[in-house]
């Protein structure tokens, strides 16, 4: 299985995508995880995307798309992957239908969590709240800020590839400001008619 989870930021991408690795024993790519972890082990990739991100910007497509090449290259991706925060931009969607076919590999699914706007920025400060109650570090992009120059980021480029995926016929859309269990079963009725 191999899908795209589709959704701005605070959407519930992670909280969905961490439901379908248990159920399908699938991995996550999630870009922004594994750019913070490149970021935290100080990598060259790591350095030059710090900046970027602390400021709520995308990192450049081609470091991502050499992020996830390799990524979906390693042994735990042999079974499937939901990519998460991948792609972000139509340049990003195309590429990655070339990736995967000099692979031999297609997508079976790509699913958008479908959100007001407006209830966003509550979704992100809870998370805040949260991350603190639990002892966790906030992300640097965690905040109101942040949000708004990543919303804005989605509106003008990310927000295009749902038409991107719209015109190829592969989009299912899935209302994400349902109750997190309401939504994981929307989204396992899209995944069983996909097998």
């Amino acid at each position: 299985m191999r899908l795209v989870l589709l959704g701005p930021p605070g959407a519930g991408k992670g909280t969905q995508s961490a439901r379908l690795v248990e159920k399908c024993g699938i991995v996550q790519l999630s870009t922004g995880d594994m750019l913070r972890a490149a970021v935290a082990a100080g990598t060259p990739l790591g350095l030059e995307a710090k900046g970027i991100m602390d400021r709520g910007e995308l990192v450049p497509d081609q470091l991502v798309i050499d992020l996830i090449d390799a990524r979906i290259d390693a042994a735990d991706a042999a079974r499937g992957f939901i990519l998460d925060g991948f792609p972000r931009t139509v340049a990003q969607a195309a590429t990655l239908d070339v990736l995967l076919a000099k692979k031999g590999m297609s997508l079976d699914a790509v699913v958008e969590l479908v959100v007001d706007a407006g209830e966003l920025l509550s979704r992100v400060e809870n998370r805040v709240r949260e991350t603190l109650k639990a002892g966790g570090a906030v992300r640097a992009d965690d905040n109101p800020e942040s949000l708004k120059t990543r919303l804005a980021a989605y509106r003008l480029q990310t927000a295009p590839v749902s038409c991107y995926y719209a015109e190829k016929g592969v989009l299912k859309q899935v209302d994400g400001m349902a109750a997190i269990d309401a939504v994981s079963v929307a989204i396992d009725q899209i995944l069983a008619g996909v097998g």
